[in-house]
Parts: structure tokens; C-alpha cells; sequence
């Protein structure tokens, strides 16, 4: 990020001493970023103290770098181009109702933000009609979510079909949600009749494959390559009866790394932030990786140690008031672990509304 950029973030701060910056640790979401929306928005209504009017301005720095796996994306093209998502055909005054024998999935789940772009991309080259009208994607068919952020992706590829699971926030209380919600539909809409080919590639996990005569369809689980197996063990859980049971499949669509640039250019912010001499900041971290780089970007790192020093941080932040807050117990407990550092706050709900309300204490003095 060049130091022209850098110092053009940090203007407004320079003349408005009341906005707070809020590193996110995360690429910033198209075309809409639900963090950015309730970030932007003034940091409390209190008029009592002029800290209580005080602006969160958000900078988003991206951790990581997301490559979609090409011969994923053309399978699932093919797929959906082939009826695989399809629903069958209602009775009309000419013929009876027909069923769709090339059927495979009963929903598609989708657990990140990568996932849902990568899935985009592809019914971007669907035919639109065929994508809205209920052609290509039956229109009962379940898309499952992990959370708010999610789901709004997923409803801004305007398929036809309903969206489960905004309320979830994890992978555990979203296979919960699966079962009980698929398990109550109608068998119609989750059984197959004929036995389709299975889809080639990155098919796995526990209960892949075709569905045999009067078999559940399964659900389609699109993933990363580094993924938790959750969802699929808990759906085809040993303490289940078998016709409770959900298979799923899944194909890994994308792959992360950590941004080789990540933690110069956080350094580079976290500068231009003490020359603007900012009086507070906030570091949002949405994940383990970059956590490292995080810490030794704010210099709070032991050299000796290798783990976080609370003595450093002191000697290094100044007059810089520096809170750090992680969007989930799985982010906050590797950093204990790993570094012997706990976040100032762990926000309840991985969503923005629960990342505003982390922010909060920060903003009444």
C-alpha cells in the first residue's frame, strides 16, 4: 500500500479528533460490507460527553489471499447446467407432474463469505432467466447459512430459493438447524427416485456419493481447503436413526493463504496512525491466521519469547490507546494458547451488530 494511500485514510482523522479507526483484519465484502454499513454509523446516541459521539471510521486490511479452484467451479457449472439443482415439473392442464430424474442435491451450504463469491461466479455465467425463474435451482430447494453476513450474500445472487440459517452463527448450531429444518420437509423435495451420477472431482465427507431409489438427497457442502468437519459428522452423527441422517458432499471451491503483504501494510496504517496522532484504535480479528503477523505489526511481541508481552505493548502503544477484539472463542483461544494473549473483548455474535456492541465500551468514557 503506498504511503500517499496510506496518509489520505488518515486525513479525515487528522481533522476530526472524535473517529476512531477500526482495523479489520479482513477483505472487504462486494458490493455491500455489512461491517462497514454499522461501522460508518455514529458509535453511540448519548449526546452526554463528547466521547459518546465519537465515530468509528473502518479500514479494512486483508489477512488473507482466496483462490477459486477452476475445475471446481466448471463441475458445479456443469452440474447446475444439467438439472443437478433442479426441481421437477408441476402438473399443468396438458401433462402430469414430472420428476426430475437428473436431481442430486437436496440444498447447498455455504459457511464463508469465499465460498458464496466463488458459487457466484459461477451462476454468473447461468443463463439469468433460467437462475430466477426456478429452471436451474428449484425454487423450495434450502440454501444453508452460517450467519447474517452470509446470508446476505447468498440473497444477492437473487436465486428463487430460501435461505436458512441466518441466525446460527457457527457450524455446530447450523447442522443443528439443518436437521431439524431438512428432516421436516416434505420427502418430495429431499428424496430421489433415480440414481444420478455422482459429481466427479472433490466429492467427500461422510455420506457422498449417489442416491439409490427412494434415498435422501444430499446436500452439497461448499468449502475451502481448510475446513472443520462439523457439519458433516454431526449430519451423519452415529447417534442419529439412519433415516434422520443427512449425506452430504463436498467440493472444495477456493483455497487461503496468508497475504505475504499483510503485516507491512498493517504496520504501515498503525504508523500513519500515531504520526495523525490518533488518540484510540480498535483491531478486529475475524481468524487464527494473520494473528502472529497482527501482534508483531503492534510490536507486542517478546523477542526472547515468542509470546505476547504485556510490558512491551505499555512501553511501545504511548499515549495510543489500542483495544483488540476477536469475532469468535476459536480466534481468542488461539491467541491465549499460542501467543499468552487475551483480546480485550470476543465479540458474542460473529456479525457486525455483534462486533458495533464489542466496540461500545471504547466509545463512552
Amino acid at each position: 500500500m503506498a504511503e500517499e494511500q496510506l496518509e489520505s485514510q488518515f486525513q479525515t482523522l487528522q481533522i476530526d479528533k472524535t473517529s476512531i479507526p477500526v482495523y479489520l483484519l479482513k477483505t472487504k465484502s462486494l458490493p455491500v460490507d455489512g461491517y462497514e454499513e454499522h461501522l460508518s454509523s455514529n458509535g453511540s446516541s448519548s449526546a452526554d460527553h463528547d466521547a459518546d459521539r465519537r465515530t468509528h471510521q473502518p479500514i479494512f486490511v486483508p489477512v488473507l489471499e482466496h483462490r477459486f479452484h477452476d475445475d471446481a467451479l466448471r463441475t458445479l457449472r456443469r452440474a447446475a447446467e444439467r438439472f443437478a439443482f433442479a426441481g421437477s415439473s408441476p402438473a399443468t392442464a396438458r401433462q402430469p407432474a414430472t420428476h426430475n430424474p437428473a436431481r442430486r442435491y437436496g440444498g447447498i451450504i455455504f459457511t464463508s463469505q469465499r465460498a458464496v463469491d466463488a458459487f457466484g461466479s459461477v451462476v454468473a455465467k447461468l443463463d439469468p432467466a433460467k437462475t430466477s425463474n426456478g429452471t436451474l435451482f428449484d425454487v423450495d430447494m434450502p440454501l444453508y447459512v452460517v450467519g447474517p453476513a452470509t446470508a446476505r450474500g447468498v440473497r444477492a445472487l437473487g436465486l428463487p430459493c430460501p435461505v436458512i440459517g441466518e441466525e446460527t452463527g457457527s457450524g455446530e448450531a447450523l447442522a443443528a438447524k439443518i436437521l431439524e429444518h431438512y428432516n421436516a420437509l416434505p420427502r418430495d423435495a429431499t428424496h430421489q427416485h433415480e440414481r444420478p451420477q455422482a459429481l466427479p472431482g472433490n466429492a467427500g465427507g461422510a455420506g457422498s456419493g449417489g442416491n439409490g431409489a427412494g434415498e435422501k438427497l444430499s446436500l452439497l457442502f461448499l468449502t475451502g481447503e481448510q475446513r472443520r468437519d462439523i457439519i458433516p459428522k454431526t449430519l451423519q452423527g452415529a447417534e442419529l436413526f439412519p433415516f434422520e441422517r443427512i449425506g452430504v458432499t463436498e467440493l472444495v471451491v477456493y483455497e487461503t493463504g496468508e497475504k505475504a503483504e499483510f503485516e507491512e501494510e498493517f504496520g504501515d496504517l498503525l504508523r500513519e496512525a500515531k504520526k495523525a496522532r490518533v488518540a484510540e484504535q480498535a483491531v478486529v480479528v475475524f481468524s487464527p491466521q494473520g494473528c502472529e503477523a497482527m501482534l508483531s505489526a503492534l510490536d507486542w511481541i517478546d523477542e526472547q519469547t515468542g509470546r505476547y508481552s504485556a510490558a512491551r505493548r505499555e512501553i511501545v502503544s504511548g499515549p495510543i490507546k489500542t483495544r483488540v477484539i476477536t469475532i469468535g472463542p476459536t480466534t481468542r483461544d488461539f491467541l491465549i494458547e499460542q501467543f499468552g494473549f487475551e483480546p480485550d473483548v470476543c465479540s458474542e455474535t460473529p456479525s457486525p451488530e455483534g462486533v458495533k456492541a464489542a466496540l461500545a465500551p471504547a466509545s463512552t468514557a
